[in-house]
């Protein structure tokens, strides 16, 4: 999924084009075009964490429980790298988080990169009865007690949501941890995140302000540590369409797609997941033409089949 100098694709489910804020969710036709997504060498598909269907948020994502969807995807493709984008960590409890990412992990062959955010939507906070106030320090406390249980024999843990004791978590990931995207800023200071973080998950934004950001991530960072963002994406049957203008991203032909992907490289984004949800065509058949045309352009680091 990720390599440095180099930029590899991902898809969002629900992967299709839908109006209004629920897909439809064929899971079978879900499944299929995630298969031919790996066929075609993308590296990732993104599960997204909406505990709640919130009328004013307008998206709920793929409706299922992300590990739930997530175990069930895995079950189904052998390569594609599992991502979430993002996982909200201040409503989950961080010894569930932990052991349900150590869980796919194990059960995927090491294929979990485990984007986290600190959620945004007062109304499942209040839901919950957890604290909007205090998401920079959940999020804080999620992080670093997912990372002592992955790695260490029966850790002694004393936060404000754990007293671990006496006691161990299981399974452990197979490598004694799990690589962690943080998500925007998620109340968190651009220094801490890249101590903190494996890598940066972030927002499209205009192309000048994106270099920007990546070259203060750039100074921040101490070898290799990867950005990524997302983009949404309405493709057009005829490849030479000229881009227009959608919400967080742009409709066009492949061949423009194509060139600002390649600009995307060159000012240091290493992966790009798309969003399909706007587009006005069957989303297998969007996903083929880019297996097809945009996909061998950026390419991933699958082993031979």
């Amino acid at each position: 999924m990720y390599r440095e100098g180099h930029l590899t694709l991902g898809l969002y489910f629900a992967i299709e084009s839908y109006a209004g804020a629920i897909p439809e969710m064929d899971v079978a036709r879900q499944i299929s075009t995630a298969q031919i997504a790996e066929r075609y060498g993308f590296s990732a598909v993104y599960f997204r964490d909406v505990p709640l269907n919130v009328p004013s948020f307008g998206d709920v994502g793929h409706i299922y429980d992300p590990w739930v969807f997530m175990g069930y995807v895995a079950a189904q493709t052998t390569r594609i790298a599992l991502a979430t984008g993002s996982i909200v960590s201040t409503l989950r409890h961080p010894l569930h988080l932990a052991k349900a990412a150590a869980s796919v992990d194990r059960l995927s062959g090491q294929r979990l990169v485990l984007g986290l955010a600190t959620g945004d939507r007062p109304t499942e906070f209040s839901a919950f009865n957890a604290s909007l106030e205090k998401r920079q320090e959940l999020f804080q406390e999620a992080l670093a007690v997912m990372r002592r249980v992955w790695s260490e024999e029966s850790p002694r843990i004393s936060t404000s949501r754990v007293e671990l004791s006496v006691a161990d978590l299981l399974p452990k990931p197979l490598l004694g941890t799990i690589p962690v995207m943080v998500t925007g800023h998620s109340r968190q200071s651009l220094e801490w995140i890249a101590s903190h973080a494996d890598g940066w998950l972030y927002y499209p934004q205009d192309v000048v302000q994106q270099a920007v950001m990546i070259q203060k991530w750039r100074s921040l960072t101490h070898g290799f540590k990867p950005f990524s963002q997302s983009l949404y994406v309405d493709l057009s049957p005829d490849p030479e369409e000229a881009p227009t203008p959608i919400h967080l991203g742009f409709r066009s032909g492949h061949r423009f797609l194509i060139h600002y992907l390649q600009t995307l490289r060159e000012i240091g984004v290493n992966h790009v997941g798309l969003n399909l949800k706007y587009g006005r065509r069957p989303a297998h058949e969007v996903v083929q033409e880019l297996g097809e045309f945009v996909v061998p352009h950026f390419t991933g680091n699958y082993p031979e089949a």
